[in-house]
């Protein structure tokens, strides 16, 4: 897998997605806006990603706001079962932190208290643990769902894991890892940004979707590096 290539690619198909097209740069951060305030209730913009996950080239058109609806249903509700895991492990160690601190009420063992932090952090670590380990059949399982339009082939395990075997593993883990990192500079830069009065929110709001899209683009071109069954 050429990771250059791939993140070279995916960046000139976020440009020719937007750059020039700012009605629909413009209706997808709207897009957005509506889908966070509504807590993905409607989740047009999700709708679009799937799009844009199912290696659709050039960048597809806003279209028909039904079939957007339901594939953003579709990517939430399999976001979500794949977090279980995730949430079942912030659960339990919340759960012990919460007891914890109800056993210190009115203690003035300060061990009692940093058990319960600890307990807390812990939860966090072990978290993002599970969701790191996780999001190399999740992602992937996301892209295979929008290439074929069936729900369910994104819980295809047998499928999913003969895809990343042709891929091979140690390439996907790479793409992956190299996927995070870029985000965590993304997320780096918006923090900055975001200093920036009034201004800075109004950026974020269009490099999300830049960011959203060269995500799912290079998610769509990873997954397609994989060799052709015979």
């Amino acid at each position: 897998m050429d990771y250059g290539r791939l993140i070279s690619g995916s960046l000139g198909y976020t440009k020719d997605a937007l750059w020039g097209e700012w009605g629909r740069w413009v209706l997808l951060v709207f897009f957005s806006l509506i889908q966070t305030f509504t807590l993905f209730l409607i989740p047009f913009y999700n709708g679009y990603i799937v799009q844009v996950l199912s290696g659709r080239q050039p960048a597809p058109e806003i279209g028909d706001l039904n079939r957007l609806f339901i594939d953003g249903w579709k990517l939430n509700i399999i976001t979500l079962i794949y977090l279980i895991p995730v949430i079942a492990v912030m659960v339990f160690f919340g759960g012990v932190a919460v007891l914890t601190a109800i056993a210190a009420k009115g203690a003035g063992n300060p061990d009692v208290w940093a058990s319960a932090i600890t307990a807390a952090f812990t939860g966090i670590a072990v978290a993002a643990l599970v969701w790191l380990v996780i999001s190399f059949i999740s992602l992937i399982a996301v892209v295979r769902f929008a290439h074929t339009g069936s729900f369910f082939q994104a819980f295809n395990f047998r499928a999913i894991m003969g895809h990343i075997g042709r891929t091979g593993w140690g390439a996907w883990i790479a793409a992956v890892i190299i996927l995070i990192l870029i985000g965590l500079v993304y997320t780096t830069a918006t923090i900055l940004i975001t200093t920036l009065p009034v201004l800075g929110w109004i950026v974020n709001l269009f490099l999300g979707v830049v960011y959203s899209i060269f995500h799912a683009r290079y998610l769509a071109a990873a997954y397609e590096c994989a060799p052709v069954r015979g």
